[in-house]
């Protein structure tokens, strides 16, 4: 990724972005604006390691860039199994998601940190973990953020296309997640495992796609 450090860190997860270089945070903690990566930045069209493949959704910049001017925080976390299945390797990820930022940059927007986590209970080898704590709906790549970034979870948001993305924000202590119902959302079992994490102390909204949740993130942040 040009002019970009990235690593995979002791646990095997991807991790790029300023944030990874940029001086400790404020003492005052800020929140931060979570997002999932496929079908909710760019299309989902499964298992995406070509560049020429990526496809950026109308309004998806402009979510993206909301926290800038806020003191927000933005953070791309996104599920990478394709990695541990062994259909692409980490070098051809990285030239796709620089194409991503490329793109998402042009339009005025850029993640301060990227965390992508290559295991599922699909993976090979030492990929092969059924319930690896930084996959989605697990919170690890969360967490990593927070600590990372100095976040404070309980005033942060989570935008994904899965019930697996609300229920990551509710497991590290968001304040509420945004499910887009335009793509894999649209499933009535995504739906119900999204609103099912719903309580007093975790909001769950609905949106049709970006630009309605940046409209949401708007009226919330008011």
């Amino acid at each position: 990724m040009s002019k970009q450090h990235h690593w995979i860190d002791s646990d095997g997860v991807w991790c790029s972005g300023p944030g990874l270089t940029a001086p400790p945070g404020p003492g005052v903690r800020r929140p931060a604006l979570f997002l999932d990566r496929d079908g909710v930045l760019l299309e989902d069209s499964g298992y995406l390691h070509d560049p020429a493949g990526v496809r950026i959704l109308p309004e998806a910049a402009d979510l993206l860039a909301w926290p800038r001017g806020r003191d927000w925080a933005a953070v791309i976390v996104t599920n990478q199994s394709g990695v541990g299945r062994g259909y692409f390797d980490w070098q051809a990820f990285a030239l796709t998601h620089a194409r991503i930022e490329a793109l998402l940059a042009e339009r005025g927007a850029k993640p301060d940190l990227v965390l992508a986590c290559p295991f599922s209970v699909a993976g090979l080898g030492h990929y092969h973990v059924p319930h690896h704590p930084a996959r989605k709906p697990r919170p690890g790549m969360l967490l990593r953020a927070a600590e990372r970034l100095n976040l404070d979870l309980g005033r942060s948001w989570i935008v994904g296309d899965r019930g697996g993305d609300i229920e990551a924000g509710k497991a590290a202590g968001l304040a509420g997640g945004i499910l887009l119902t335009g793509g894999k959302g649209a499933a009535r079992h995504q739906q119900s495992s999204a609103l099912s994490r719903a309580g007093e102390s975790f909001q769950v909204l609905f949106a049709e796609g970006p630009a309605e949740a940046r409209g949401l993130l708007t009226a919330l942040a008011r």
